[in-house]
């Protein structure tokens, strides 16, 4: 996606409170000439928009008109948004009538990241070496396979607490307050000021200094919210997967209570990332979308989250990567972090993080509409 689109986004993200009951707006409550991507949520129908992007390789400009810098300029019909539209149907037909409505099949089934689907098998293909994507990594059906381990979660979770530092210092790590950079598609890869507070057991909140203004993220145990920095923005309740995603977020900062706190499955085979093998747990209680760690076999260390959100044409991934980890009160904290999904890629580094101080939970409470910044002379 471009960073118009991102922006006009930004600007239109609105959340509804019915006395106190988070509502969210539906796509066509905010967006114009929406027909087929109906009755979905405004964040949804921007993931959806993200699953486009990574399925064809295509970003807004490339489908959207020229003109797309307002509301008026992404609602005018293009022949790639008709073709879209009548690819979405027939998809829907497809998983309606052959896997009981299932998103079996996506745009990405045939379109692979191309924006011509493949008709024509690849030699190159069929006979060149792949490249196994552990991210892909499924477990293996109960049998006589030699390439799992019999390893439980449990006792992946025992060596990363023991590397941490120890499940009993975990436990004194109550709250901290990190302080850092941030850079991504949203601060056009400049480097701007981060603050994230957190509470223990799972309360989180991201305060992100962009050009713009605050982009503020909060989860205070059981509800989640965004707020991007611009004139037109309000907030946004987070739902489904993206809750979950802040949940687990939150949970992997006070990480003592991670075995008791999610249902974990194993049985996957051996996986590498950058050629080190790594173990993989996953949230069962989401089945196969559910979020899947993965522990570095040597050290123990957590050194990937890939994590899912269900779309109106299939599910995307996010992907967030672990490192440089550094002793906070007694306890590994990776001071580095890159979120890789549909829309770019950012990376945080922290700077310093103060364990133990005193964070109010109003830091965690639904975040006010922030003000964008006056442009400079």
């Amino acid at each position: 996606m471009n960073k118009g689109l991102a922006l006009a986004a930004a600007g239109l993200l609105i959340a509804a409170s019915a006395r106190g009951q988070e509502k969210p707006l539906m796509a066509e409550d905010v967006f114009k000439n929406i027909q087929v991507l109906k009755g979905i949520p405004v964040k949804e129908f921007m993931n959806t928009m993200g699953f486009f992007s990574a399925a064809t390789n295509l970003n807004c400009i490339d489908c959207h008109s020229p003109q797309s810098e307002s509301l008026e300029g992404y609602a005018i019909d293009t022949p790639r948004k008709q073709t879209a539209r009548r690819m979405v149907l027939m998809v829907n037909q497809i998983n309606q009538a052959n896997f009981g409505g299932r998103k079996m099949v996506t745009c990405y089934t045939c379109h692979r990241a191309s924006d011509r689907p493949e008709a024509v098998p690849s030699l190159l293909d069929q006979y060149s070496v792949p490249e196994d994507d552990p991210n892909r990594v499924e477990v293996v059906p109960a049998g006589p396979v030699q390439s799992v381990k019999k390893i439980s979660a449990d006792q992946i979770l025992d060596k990363y607490l023991q590397a941490i530092g120890g499940a009993a210092q975990a436990a004194r790590l109550t709250s901290f307050a990190a302080k850092g950079t941030y850079e991504g598609y949203d601060t056009l890869s400049a480097k701007v000021p981060i603050d994230i507070f957190a509470n223990s057991p799972n309360q989180m909140a991201t305060v992100v200094h962009t050009q713009n203004g605050d982009s503020v993220t909060t989860y205070d145990g059981r509800s989640g919210w965004i707020a991007a920095a611009d004139k037109l923005m309000r907030v946004l309740p987070l739902d489904g997967g993206d809750l979950e995603g802040a949940k687990m977020d939150a949970s992997l900062s006070f990480p003592a209570r991670i075995k008791q706190d999610f249902q974990w499955r194993t049985g996957f085979p051996s996986v590498t990332i950058d050629d080190q093998p790594v173990e993989v747990i996953q949230n069962a209680a989401r089945g196969a979308t559910g979020a899947k760690l993965y522990f570095d076999s040597e050290s123990g260390l957590l050194v990937r989250q890939v994590r899912f959100v269900d779309t109106a044409v299939g599910v995307i991934p996010t992907q967030i990567d672990y490192s440089d980890y550094r002793d906070v009160a007694g306890v590994k904290v990776p001071f580095k972090r890159v979120i890789t999904w549909t829309d770019g890629r950012s990376t945080i580094e922290l700077a310093q993080v103060q364990p133990n101080v005193r964070v109010q939970p109003a830091q965690f409470a639904k975040p006010a509409a922030p003000r964008a910044k006056a442009p400079a002379p």
